[in-house]
């Protein structure tokens, strides 16, 4: 079946609700919301609504199977800084919908005047780092022990950024 893109909409809660539930445990694990509460995720709504949050879906048959989000901030002094969020359920993965719809959010941030992305994640999550390095992120920081991981364990949190003069090359 072919993928379809589109925007995240406020009325997609319960795509998205379905998609995050449908994730397993280790993926699910580092989202920055409680995926099985349902507030967290009206939560995530009410920010489409506001536009803090801009989000681009991949759909497969009607079924959500990834999303990736800019974050925006209105404050002065990081007003043009985005965070991305990004999860492509495991059996899409290696099919270039990550790189899609990270395209498709860099237009977006293009268009917001953005100059800076960034993205955090455990440094376990090795191939999430593969991809935006591919889309030209680099490295800025290692939070030494920072995060637990599924086990209890701590790791790393590696924190990449892109630079607006990089990002429009993409």
């Amino acid at each position: 079946m072919p993928v379809t893109f589109r925007s995240l909409r406020p009325d997609d809660k319960p795509l998205l609700a379905d998609f995050l539930r449908s994730l397993s445990r280790k993926d699910n694990y580092y989202l920055l919301a409680d995926v099985n509460n349902d507030q967290t995720i009206q939560r995530w709504m009410d920010n489409v609504a506001s536009g803090q949050t801009v989000g681009v879906i991949a759909l497969v048959g009607g079924h959500m199977v990834g999303y990736c989000n800019l974050k925006i901030n209105n404050l002065p002094w990081v007003r043009h800084v985005g965070e991305i969020r990004m999860s492509v359920s495991a059996a899409h993965r290696g099919h270039g919908i990550g790189r899609i719809l990270a395209g498709k959010i860099f237009s977006i941030a293009r268009s917001r005047g953005l100059q800076k992305l960034w993205v955090r994640m455990a440094s376990s999550q090795e191939a999430a780092q593969v991809v935006f390095q591919n889309l030209g992120f680099h490295t800025e920081a290692l939070l030494s022990g920072f995060v637990k991981n599924e086990n209890g364990l701590t790791e790393d949190l590696v924190i990449m950024s892109h630079d607006s003069g990089e990002l429009w090359s993409f």
